[in-house]
């Protein structure tokens, strides 16, 4: 009887392995629940800050699959209109990633957020302190300003509290996605992102129909 549990733990360990491989998922054990809630007071938001749908993506801006992913906005608001709201954290890991996020939370702080990011993710090849430097005087920063922000302890704690987010959602990897607060496992393409949103705007507008 021991060795039968053992072994049925074992087999059950085993297809839990070989299904997230399957499906590109190496975290899906991991908490699935976005910790802490969007924030509007702190988070950056393109969209109603009380839309229906809300989708959060973690990023890193030296990740290629982010600025693919994160490309899909516009496609994904023309779909949904303001009925979205979209969220981006911090997640760096690329050799880049941590100096490129307090670069755009230094632009952040001049209210720059989406049009750095905007400006930033099509010149991933290039994110060296000059090279974002430059990229503040191109988009009319203040230069001083932004280079004393850039290594400021405000700056960095702010991304270290995206960083913090992430490890207590589960979020291990770039891009990653939640929708309506859940981790997004699996494929995160334009068509698997319009078709989460869109199973959840159907459960929003039942619930809200029943009541």
């Amino acid at each position: 009887m021991l060795v039968a549990m053992v072994l049925a733990t074992v087999l059950g360990w085993l297809i839990f392995k070989v299904a997230a491989r399957r499906w590109g998922e190496e975290t899906a054990d991991l908490p699935m629940t976005l910790d802490s809630p969007v924030d509007p007071e702190v988070d950056h938001i393109r969209g109603p800050e009380d839309a229906r749908l809300t989708l959060v993506e973690f990023v890193d801006f030296e990740c290629e699959y982010c600025a693919h992913a994160t490309g899909s906005w516009e496609d994904l608001h023309g779909r949904f209109g303001d009925d979205l709201r979209y969220v981006v954290r911090h997640l760096p890991h690329h050799p880049h990633g941590p100096l490129a996020a307090r670069a755009a939370e230094a632009a952040a702080k001049r209210q720059m957020f989406w049009p750095w990011l905007d400006f930033v993710f099509t010149r991933q090849d290039a994110l060296e302190s000059e090279d974002l430097i430059g990229y503040a005087a191109e988009l009319g920063l203040d230069v001083e300003a932004f280079i004393e922000d850039l290594d400021s302890d405000e700056v960095a704690a702010r991304v270290r509290r995206d960083i913090a987010s992430a490890e207590a959602s589960g979020a291990k990897m770039t891009p990653t996605f939640f929708i309506e607060g859940c981790r997004m496992v699996g494929s995160y393409d334009a068509r698997s992102l319009t078709e989460m949103l869109e199973s959840s705007r159907r459960g929003g507008r039942t619930q809200a129909a029943r009541a």
